[in-house]
């Protein structure tokens, strides 16, 4: 059911939507820098320097279920940045999201390890990448936000997608930055080499901070904030009154977050420590894929603006569900090339959802609910999503071999499909004008 909402936002012309969502985007590719850096981290690095136990197993389970809680921490993020953003301002709550993972990733790059300080490392590990989830809940919800409301109505897809293509620049600045200290010799590495990324974030943090500091606010926001149209409680009301939009947004955001961890986090898993495959061969195909999955971004985005964004996501879960036993079949060769363009074409199928996120959920939501509403949905979604390498990871060590972990890629395109399909059928108007 489509409706159509009343609030007229000042005019708003191409150049001036394209230079926030430019905006957007580059914030957005900083914040995913920094929270992408703890899943590669996880699969390599604090498995066996925090973690430590006498099985590999256990100690990699360990590390992707401290990788797992920065998930369900981030709906706490959602709904306080979420009221910070409905209520005062959604470019006054992206500054705070944006120094809070900057300071927090620094953190990580100096903490002690576990022979240094023993059982307080994995806590304050597992304690800093909670923050690190809250400060994210807050972060993508409010950049589409921001973007959506800043364009005119016939290119939402286009501008929408934009701060999608953070994602993979987050993949390609945090393995390339890896892949780099890989290179180093081993002892160096383990010593400190593997905290050079981290500490990086602390002069991010200050490029984040100009940019997101010369972004005007949401002219929609504006408008509400004119006519004192904000909710007093903003979460709790998309909770009360919107759940099923929310349940939708949820589903349709799984395959773009959970699938995406299940071909970069539990991939790099798997092929070094199962498969016995070189840790640079599998960060190399995720910047490969990386760099493949923003062309698909930007095209799809603006497919959506033809076809509409639930038609696009059910496609593109149909391609996910259809690639996902091919592609560990891929994997399970061993050959090079084969695991570069398995890693590839699974991440390019389902970044095809993932294009169309932005401008689906926030179509889902009016105005005053948007922020909030937005980021709620595609953080429950984060919270299954986290948790997607540690099941993945429990199948294998259950005897379930790859096709099981096909299998729950599988699930997860069902899953999206529905979301797309509902979605598109439960858009919601609003109308900026262009000059």
């Amino acid at each position: 059911m489509t409706s159509t909402d009343s609030h007229q936002a000042p005019r708003v012309t191409d150049a001036e939507a394209g230079r926030i969502a430019f905006a957007a985007f580059v914030g957005t590719a900083l914040e995913w820098y920094d929270y992408f850096l703890y899943g590669t981290a996880a699969s390599i690095v604090f498995n066996r320097l925090y973690f430590s136990t006498g099985d590999p197993v256990v100690a990699t389970l360990a590390a992707f279920a401290s990788f797992a809680v920065g998930f369900v921490a981030r709906p706490v993020g959602a709904v306080v940045f979420g009221h910070v953003g409905d209520r005062f301002g959604r470019r006054r709550s992206l500054i705070i999201t944006v120094t809070m993972i900057g300071v927090v990733t620094g953190l990580i790059g100096l903490l002690p390890d576990y022979t240094t300080i023993g059982v307080a490392a994995p806590v304050l590990l597992t304690l800093l990448r909670v923050l690190q989830g809250v400060a994210v809940g807050g972060e993508w919800g409010g950049a589409v936000t921001l973007a959506v409301e800043h364009a005119p109505p016939e290119h939402r897809g286009r501008y929408a997608a934009l701060p999608q293509v953070g994602s993979p620049i987050g993949t390609l600045l945090s393995s390339g930055a890896f892949t780099l200290v890989s290179l180093m010799p081993p002892e160096a590495f383990d010593a400190w080499g593997w905290r050079l990324p981290f500490l990086a974030a602390i002069p991010l943090l200050f490029v984040a901070l100009y940019l997101r500091r010369r972004v005007e606010e949401s002219p929609l926001f504006t408008v509400l904030l004119e006519q004192h149209e904000r909710a007093s409680l903003p979460a709790l009301e998309v909770l009360r009154n919107s759940l099923g939009r929310v349940l939708t947004g949820l589903c349709a955001s799984l395959l773009g977050v959970g699938g995406f961890y299940l071909l970069t986090t539990f991939a790099i898993s798997y092929g070094t420590e199962t498969l016995g495959l070189p840790r640079s061969l599998m960060l190399s195909a995720t910047l490969v894929a990386a760099v493949v999955e923003i062309a698909v971004l930007l095209v799809f985005g603006r497919l959506a603006e033809r076809l509409g964004p639930g038609t696009v996501c059910v496609v593109g879960s149909v391609a996910s569900a259809v690639m996902a036993f091919p592609v560990f079949w891929m994997l399970d060769t061993r050959s090079a090339p084969l695991v570069v363009l398995a890693v590839t074409l699974g991440v390019a199928c389902l970044s095809v959802p993932y294009a169309v996120s932005g401008s689906l959920l926030t179509e889902l939501f009016p105005p005053h609910l948007r922020y909030s509403g937005v980021s709620i949905s595609f953080n429950l979604g984060g919270v299954v999503s986290g948790f997607v390498p540690l099941a993945a990871t429990s199948l294998m060590a259950a005897g379930g071999g790859s096709g099981a972990v096909a299998l729950l890629l599988v699930g997860l395109s069902a899953l999206t499909a529905v979301g797309g399909l509902v979605g598109g059928r439960l858009r919601v108007r609003d109308e900026v004008s262009v000059v």
